[in-house]
C-alpha cells in the first residue's frame, strides 16, 4: 500500500532525466564565453538551484553584476539548447515509474531549476510534454527556488494536495532535500543517479537515500 502519499514530487534533471554532463558544462562555457572562470566545484556547490540565481552566484561582485547574469544566462540557455539537442533520454525506468505510481493513483510533479522554455524543450524531446506527468514547475515560476519549498508548494496547489503530509519529493542534489525539509513533506527521498554521491547527501536532512526514482514504487509500496 501507498499509505498516506498522494503526490510524488521529482527533480528533472539527474532524477527522471539522465544528466551526461550537460549542465555543468553548459555553465562552464557560458561563463568562459564572457570571461568568467569557475571550478568545477563552484558549479558543483549549487545544483539544483535555480540557474538564474546561480549564475549571479557565480558572477563577481561588482557594479554590472545584474547586467551580466542576464547576458551570461542568455548564453548559458543557448549552450544548454545545443547539449541537449538529440542526447535526451530518461533516468533509466524513469518512464515506468512514472506510469507504476499514477496506475496505484498517485499523483507524480516534476520541478525544476530551469526555466519554462528549456524544460519544455526537455519534456518535447522525451514526449512527456503530455498526458505523463500530473504538473510541472520551473524555477522561473515562483518567488524563491531551491531551497526554498515553493516549487514543492506551488506543486502541491497543482494537483489538488493540501497537505504536506501527503507528500513525497525526490532529487539528486543536496538542494532538493534542503527544499523537501523546509517543505515538511513526510518522504524526503535523495537519489544517487545525479550531481550528488551519497557522502554529500547523507549529512542532509532525509528520509531515505536510494539508487535512483526505479526504486520508488519497491519504497512507497511498503508504506
Amino acid at each position: 500500500m501507498t499509505g498516506q502519499i498522494d503526490l510524488v514530487v521529482c527533480d528533472m534533471a539527474g532524477t527522471t532525466v539522465r544528466d551526461a554532463g550537460q549542465v555543468p558544462q553548459a555553465f562552464m562555457s557560458a561563463l568562459a564565453a564572457h570571461g568568467i572562470a569557475v571550478t568545477p566545484q563552484a558549479i558543483n556547490s549549487l545544483r539544483g538551484a535555480s540557474k538564474r540565481l546561480a549564475i549571479l552566484n557565480l558572477i563577481p561582485e561588482g557594479s554590472e553584476r545584474a547586467a551580466r547574469s542576464k547576458q551570461v544566462y542568455a548564453t548559458f540557455v543557448q549552450h544548454l539548447a545545443q547539449a541537449f539537442h538529440g542526447t535526451v533520454e530518461p533516468v533509466p525506468r524513469a518512464r515506468e515509474t512514472i506510469d507504476t505510481l499514477r496506475s496505484r493513483g498517485l499523483r507524480i510533479a516534476l520541478n525544476t531549476g530551469f526555466d519554462r522554455e528549456t524544460t519544455d524543450l526537455l519534456l518535447d524531446a522525451l514526449r512527456w510534454r503530455e498526458g505523463v506527468v500530473d504538473a510541472v514547475v520551473c524555477g522561473d515560476e515562483v518567488a524563491q527556488g531551491r531551497p526554498a519549498p515553493y516549487m514543492i508548494f506551488r506543486c502541491m496547489e497543482a494537483t489538488g494536495v493540501t497537505d504536506v503530509r501527503r507528500v513525497a519529493n525526490a532529487g539528486d542534489t543536496v538542494l532538493d532535500l534542503q527544499a523537501g525539509y523546509h517543505a515538511g513533506v513526510a518522504l524526503n527521498i535523495g537519489v544517487l543517479s545525479g550531481a550528488h554521491g551519497r557522502d554529500q547527501m547523507q549529512p542532509h536532512p532525509h528520509t531515505h537515500l536510494l539508487d535512483s526514482v526505479a526504486d520508488l514504487p519497491e519504497l512507497l509500496a511498503r508504506r
